[in-house]
């Protein structure tokens, strides 16, 4: 089972980026997947988590995820804020989105780590909602360059069910535009 915690900010789609994960990994093939948000006090800009389960049996686990195999940061500031690794397993996954290099999250040997400027992908294909960009969709095409268990065409499925029919086509855009540009570091020891 791949457990995935989805790490973001009320109003940054946390929960709908986990949800269309869930129907992607389904239409890929996996027999078993989950999608939860945690509730709490959110509120528009305070941190927040969702949680997506993908296996190839059917889960039968419904609680919080302790620790994911791989997490998705969708605001960087997050890491003063929330205890972001210690919520990873070792030897897991960080996808970050951000500007800043990646050596500026101080990720300790032994994690994966991938990095993409979301936010100025959805800036390059007009992808901004309530004057923000919007940065749960490409983190998505991140998500897929980075841990190859969801493909392109299959998030493309996903989003159709998920979405209006005038949003697609640049949630789509900005998915693509942030695979190709994802960069990512392989475990290192030490």
């Amino acid at each position: 089972m791949h457990e995935v915690i989805w790490h973001g900010r009320g109003g940054q789609g946390v929960v709908v980026a986990a949800q269309i994960l869930a129907e992607a990994a389904y239409l890929e093939g996996f027999k078993g997947v989950t999608s939860a948000p945690t509730f709490g006090p959110e509120r528009r800009g305070a941190p927040l988590t969702a949680s997506t389960r993908i296996a190839d049996n059917p889960i039968r686990t419904f609680s919080q995820i302790e620790l994911a195999d791989i997490t998705v940061v969708l605001d960087d500031s997050l890491f003063g804020v929330v205890d972001i690794l210690g919520k990873v397993k070792k030897g897991g996954m960080v996808i970050i989105n951000t500007a800043k290099p990646a050596e500026t999250f101080n990720v300790p040997a032994g994690f994966n780590l991938a990095t993409v400027d979301a936010a100025n992908v959805s800036l390059k294909q007009h992808l901004i909602k309530e004057g923000a960009p919007v940065v749960n969709t490409p983190m998505l095409g991140a998500f897929a360059r980075a841990a190859g268990m969801v493909s392109l065409e299959n998030l493309e499925k996903a989003l159709r069910s998920k979405l209006s029919r005038e949003a697609i086509f640049k949630n789509f855009a900005a998915v693509k535009a942030a695979y190709e540009v994802t960069i990512t570091r392989e475990k290192r020891n030490s």
